[in-house]
């Protein structure tokens, strides 16, 4: 997998968890544990990227 291929695959991850949390939010009583784990997510794949870029 080249490094632009890997980059547009975290790109999509990251996508999928903000759709994902933003479902998550709107709900009328959010899991906020479930909530903090999205975020954690996000976050892993956003220093992965600014790794893999940088």
């Amino acid at each position: 997998m080249s490094v632009q291929s890997h980059v547009e695959a975290l790109t999509a991850k990251h996508a999928a968890l903000e759709q994902e949390l933003h479902y998550e939010q709107r709900r009328p009583a959010p899991d906020n544990s479930r909530v903090a784990d999205i975020k954690r997510r996000k976050l892993e794949i956003k220093d992965e990227i600014s790794r893999i870029t940088h």
